[in-house]
């Protein structure tokens, strides 16, 4: 399978449904993987959820030592340094599925297999992953991440945490307080952040940590969280801590760098370990629903009650076809580089740098979706919703922090649109052509003509690429008007980034269901049409209400009218689904089922 688009293109270009990678593709040893993580959860971690809502951090830590002795901490780490080198997609598996019962174990073990380790992993020295990375894959020592400080969070660049080199240059000198630091309160090593003299950007420094010689650090005390209670998150203060020249990680400067390829990375696993959270929200939801007894009869019968079972599946489908559809565009970009002879580790990086807006746009919608699983799910239970004795109240505290680490989802919403300018900026990706061919549209006279859709999707298809041509006509007016000034814009910035996000997101899953409709058949697939047609529909009115909001902010008069009218014509079917039918269908499965359907 080969990339026919890269990062950012789907915007302008059309893909291949057999070029698109879903679950249904999974390897025989994928396929043994995703059960045996599913196995360890059932068994280690689901049974004692109440633990971990009691803050019970030596829990985490005994089932951080469990996850290294299965070889779940090594499956990213190449074999010659203890790892079992598996695929980035097998990476993001089982990120998806280790992170299912409890927000404090996901946590850490994020914190751990990714920002803890990875950084040494794609730039350290060979000497510093010899000597790091084999302790870090079998859980003997745990990793921490230490960038934000108290007046350095989005602005990552501008911590004052200082590193002075001694006069004999063996070694520096780290001082500052870092925060919000996962792991910390077990943690043997920690990435750190610091400027050395007048820097512009920030270094990373591999810097160890001894309980019993501390060597300078101190820690505060657990924080006090509203979810992810198990997950150890402290402050961390450095007070002349010596770390020896040879343990700076890549080179002078950069550290910031460094930050943000690890975040892209973060990125796209957040998405995924907010996709088996989903289900077993749903599964609890839907077996309630169906035990549950109001006027004398389950409230699953109930249509106000089947809209958010249709609705929360639905989503969880959709994040799914983006993270999967994503995660196989940079494994087929990291396998083409190493084909062309680039050592691994830089073929990860560049493979998850071209696929970057891809990977922010999904941190956006796979946290937000857990949310609203987590809220509807609670919903659902109603009042027993609100009891600590019930799974939702737990789940409802740990699905919040989604949207706030790995960059907030409104910084990565301005991303998004920010990354997309950059590529056109430097030629990668051709917007002003299309967005020329656009404006041309406008002036032309629609088509009457009535079109054959008796092929599957071929109307939705049409919908989609109205989408395209609506993200065109509005982002290329705003950078006409605005020019470089566009990002000062940001509530203008944001409308467009929804119209993005839903864009992806809506064509992946088209392509997911087209793509498993040929491998079987579109009567097999009547479920996931159905949630494929739903959440476009869902798409188009999010789109119409942003490209409104977005086109009577910044024009006026007969331009104003103008885009308008092109929104409507873009916005629109000929015929339009039944949205009711459609949840009912895809709720009936899901109760029938008693459980996530797909």
């Amino acid at each position: 399978m080969k990339n026919t688009i890269k990062g950012g293109e789907f915007i302008v270009k059309e893909t291949n449904a057999n070029n698109v990678f879903i679950v249904e593709d999974f390897t025989e040893e994928q396929s043994m993987m995703k059960e045996s993580v599913i196995e360890f959860i059932d068994r280690e971690v689901w049974p004692h959820k109440e633990r971990f809502e009691k803050k019970d951090y030596a829990f985490t830590e005994e089932l951080m030592v469990k996850a290294g002795e299965m070889g779940f901490l090594s499956i990213a780490v190449p074999e010659n340094y203890g790892g079992m080198g598996m695929s980035f997609m097998s990476t993001i598996l089982v990120c998806d599925y280790i992170s299912g019962a409890t927000g404090s174990f996901a946590t850490a073990f994020g914190a751990h297999t990714g920002i803890g380790t990875m950084p040494i992993v794609l730039y350290g020295t060979e000497e510093q992953k010899q000597k790091y990375v084999p302790k870090l894959t079998t859980g003997e020592w745990f990793g921490s991440y230490c960038l934000t400080e108290p007046g350095a969070g989005s602005d990552a660049n501008s911590g004052k945490t200082k590193a002075v080199l001694s006069d004999d240059g063996t070694h520096y000198k780290i001082s500052g307080q870092k925060m919000w630091i996962s792991n910390a309160g077990f943690c043997s090593l920690m990435i750190v952040f610091a400027r050395i003299e007048n820097d512009k950007n920030l270094t990373a420094f591999i810097v160890e940590y001894d309980k019993e010689n501390p060597n300078g650090i101190t820690m505060g005390e657990e924080e006090k969280k509203l979810g992810i209670r198990a997950s150890s998150t402290r402050q961390v203060f450095y007070n002349e801590t010596v770390v020896p020249v040879e343990n700076m990680l890549s080179e002078r400067q950069n550290g910031f760098k460094i930050a943000l390829n690890i975040l892209n990375i973060g990125r796209i696993k957040l998405a995924a370990a907010c996709l088996d959270a989903s289900r077993r929200i749903i599964n609890n939801a839907v077996n309630y629903a169906n035990e549950r007894k109001q006027f004398g009869t389950s409230i699953a019968n109930f249509g106000a009650i089947q809209e958010k079972i249709a609705l929360m599946c639905t989503k969880t489908f959709v994040t799914e076809s983006g993270v999967y559809r994503a995660a196989g565009d940079i494994q087929n970009k990291i396998d083409a580089l190493i084909s062309k002879g680039m050592p691994h580790a830089n073929a990860e990086l560049k493979g998850v740098e071209d696929f970057a807006l891809e990977c922010a746009i999904l941190k956006v919608y796979g946290s937000e979706v857990g949310q609203f699983n987590a809220d509807e799910g609670l919903q659902i239970y109603g009042g027993m919703g609100f009891s600590e004795d019930t799974p939702m109240e737990g789940a409802w505290r740990d699905a919040r922090i989604s949207r706030i680490y790995e960059g907030t989802n409104e910084i990565n919403r301005l991303l998004s649109i920010g990354m997309l300018m950059k590529k056109a900026l430097k030629g990668e990706i051709d917007l002003m052509t299309p967005a020329m061919s656009v404006a041309n549209d406008l002036m032309a006279i629609p088509s009457f003509e009535t079109p054959d859709y008796s092929i599957l999707f071929s109307e939705e298809k049409e919908v989609l690429n109205k989408l395209k041509k609506t993200f065109l006509m509005i982002a290329g007016k705003a950078v006409e008007k605005f020019g470089m000034d566009l990002e000062k814009q940001q509530e203008i910035v944001l409308c467009a980034a929804e119209i993005l996000i839903e864009i992806y997101m809506a064509e992946s899953t088209l392509l997911k269901t087209e793509k498993l409709a040929a491998k079987t058949s579109e009567k097999e697939t009547s479920l996931q049409i159905a949630m494929t047609q739903l959440n476009l529909f869902n798409a188009v009115e999010t789109i119409n209400r942003k490209g409104k909001e977005a086109i009577i902010s910044f024009t006026e008069g007969d331009e104003q009218r103008m885009l308008l009218m092109g929104l409507k014509r873009f916005t629109k079917y000929q015929n339009y689904p039944n949205i009711v039918a459609l949840k009912k269908e895809i709720a009936a499965v899901a109760i029938a089922k008693n459980e996530y359907p797909c």
